[in-house]
């Protein structure tokens, strides 16, 4: 080499060091940088094709320099895995030159690393691109042999979500339409709409890029896609696919005619704007009915963690507006006359009465009998079951019922119906987990079940709230914590936050924070005050702390509720706690708090 600095490549040093410059545009990992900078999708394309294997792939390294090295490589190795999957988002048209390179690239990363999940990603949205559905979920499966055969670990959340949304259109029929089709077959889309006229149907629209920079439309139609995906795993929502949404990109629309053309109740609507290295992304849930405004709001964050707030947003968006949705049908089946009531009618009246409270034994009654009805008119429907079963749950915990054996026996029939109906079913699993773990007694099959529907659906609240539940039964109270958090997060006006709040209470006693448990119980009462399980704990959190007088007083108030609570009869409602420890120091609480 010269060492000249006019050349395009020179030679430097000193008596210490020898060093090779290169001028911007003659280093590869220089224009690397700058492509990947600058965004475009023809951009990101070039920069895939110039990453062929790592810095200096195929060079030795010498063992002397590689602790100095190692973290350099480890770098550009996830700059091109973050490449890879940022270029499977932003594909134009199949077979073009930018497929090719986000194809190639995840190729080559796979070649060096079996278990690169972005690439597996990349490749399971090249075919679904495509059209290839069934090739798509086959990457699925190499991703998951690959992950358990050489790391004994199991698909991240993002990428099981990916392939469920593709599961969920192979068993729906739903098949995404060509590049050229447009939105030119209403009546196809009034077929699809008569079809699926007994659940909630909703469109994710492409999101509006405000920033004035195209480098941003890449992450404004990957928001959309991760919504897409994730409100795909909410089985009793019909989701249209990504691309009939994105037939309107660019377009100037009318709600009302949207639904009509897509046949969906639904729509769901946001913009991006980039303002410095700050973002701010806007969404809106809208009834197609009646124009009308659900649900509303916006999300800022930085453009350093990309993906990690595109990921974010997507699960805030979906955690939102799920319960909307769902109560909105709520009162559109209130509206109806009984006689036109269905199996989901009567669910969703009976999810209006259940959510209402935990200690109206009127209330929890009216909700078993309207459960039972809509297993009645469709005696395969799974979260039915699981919802009946909850409310014999409902009935232990309180101390309600009349025959134990014969209620326990029916709720673990139910719930165990629920379970085996539809493996599939995140709602089914978690609530029908819960029961066979509180009221059968079988923690690890619920845990199993739970974790399931967690995979199945990672943005479904009450599934981390009833894992934070299990968790902590399990003696895991770190753990346990931070999925109540996930379900707060995920759904923080939820009507059930009182329950995962007791349930951040119940792992702080297991984790011997009495303090916190008390806590964290008296804010469950805040919103229930005549909850047993959190009365339970706020008492034994308290004579644990050495505080007997609160301790006795909120003994009092819980014998108020169930005079029929006593020492003797404590194992009816006790958690089933897997380490003895907790056990013991849960009934001496009660104890020390004045229970008979």
């Amino acid at each position: 080499f010269p060492t000249s600095k006019d050349a395009a490549v020179y030679i430097d040093g000193d008596h210490e060091a020898v060093a090779l410059f290169a001028g911007p545009d003659e280093a590869d990992i220089s224009i690397f940088d700058r492509k990947l900078e600058e965004g475009r999708a023809t951009d990101l394309a070039f920069a895939a094709d110039l990453y062929r294997g790592g810095v200096l792939a195929g060079e030795a390294i010498p063992e002397e320099l590689d602790e100095w090295f190692g973290p350099y490589l480890n770098r550009y190795q996830r700059k091109a895995l973050q490449l890879v999957d940022r270029l499977s988002l932003a594909l134009p048209i199949p077979g073009s030159a930018e497929e090719t390179a986000c194809e190639g690239l995840a190729e080559r990363l796979l070649a060096s690393d079996p278990t690169a999940e972005a690439a597996h990603r990349a490749l399971i949205r090249i075919h679904a691109h495509r059209g290839h559905e069934n090739a798509a979920l086959r990457q699925f499966e190499l991703c998951r042999t690959a992950l358990k055969k050489q790391l004994d670990a199991e698909p991240e959340a993002q990428t099981s979500s990916l392939a469920a949304s593709l599961q969920s259109r192979e068993r729906t029929g739903h098949q995404r339409p060509g590049p050229s089709s447009g939105v030119a077959a209403p009546a196809q889309m009034r077929a699809v709409q008569a079809r699926h006229d007994d659940q909630p149907s909703i469109a994710v629209l492409p999101f509006q890029n405000l920033s004035g920079d195209v480098e941003q439309e890449y992450f404004a139609d990957g928001m959309v896609e991760d919504i897409v995906t994730a409100l795909a795993h909410f089985r009793h929502l019909f989701v249209v696919a990504r691309n009939s949404s994105f037939a309107y990109k660019g377009r100037s629309i009318d709600i009302k005619q949207v639904g009509r053309e897509l046949g969906v109740r639904y729509v769901v609507e946001g913009s991006v704007r980039r303002a410095s290295d700050r973002l701010r992304i806007a969404g809106q849930l809208i009834d197609t009915s009646t124009g009308a405004y659900l649900w509303a709001d916006r999300f800022d964050g930085t453009l350093a963690e990309v993906f990690d707030l595109q990921d974010q947003v997507a699960s805030s968006i979906v955690g939102a507006i799920t319960p909307k949705v769902e109560e909105a049908e709520i009162e559109r089946a209130k509206r109806k006359p009984t006689e036109s009531l269905d199996a989901y009618d009567y669910y969703l009246r009976g999810l209006a009465v259940f959510d209402r409270t935990v200690n109206d034994q009127t209330a929890i009654d009216e909700a078993l009998q309207l459960f039972k009805a809509a297993i009645a008119r469709d005696p395969e429907f799974a979260a039915a079951y699981a919802r009946a079963a909850r409310c014999y749950a409902t009935r232990k915990s309180n101390g309600w019922m009349v025959d134990r054996a014969e209620e326990v026996a029916e709720a673990v029939r139910l719930a165990r119906r629920a379970v085996e109906l539809d493996r599939d079913d995140a709602i089914a699993l978690s609530h029908g987990g819960y029961v066979l773990g509180y009221v059968g007694g079988e923690l690890k099959n619920s845990a199993v079940c739970i974790d399931r529907a967690l995979v199945l659906n990672p943005n479904l609240a009450a599934a981390w709230g009833l894992s934070s539940w299990v968790r902590a039964c399990f003696g895991e109270p770190d753990r346990a914590v931070e999925h109540a958090a996930g379900a707060m997060r995920l759904s923080p006006l939820d009507p059930r936050l009182f329950a995962w709040q007791f349930c951040t209470g119940l792992a702080h006693f297991c984790a011997g924070r009495y303090d916190d448990a008390v806590e964290w119980a008296e804010s469950s009462l805040r919103s229930q005050p005549n909850y047993a399980s959190a009365m339970r704990v706020a008492a034994v959190g308290h004579a644990l702390a050495g505080r007997l007088l609160e301790a006795q007083q909120m003994m009092a108030r819980l014998c108020a509720f169930d005079p029929s609570l006593r020492l003797s009869s404590l194992a009816e409602v006790l958690p089933p706690f897997h380490r003895p420890d907790d056990r013991s120091r849960y009934i001496e609480g009660l104890r020390k708090a004045g229970l008979p």
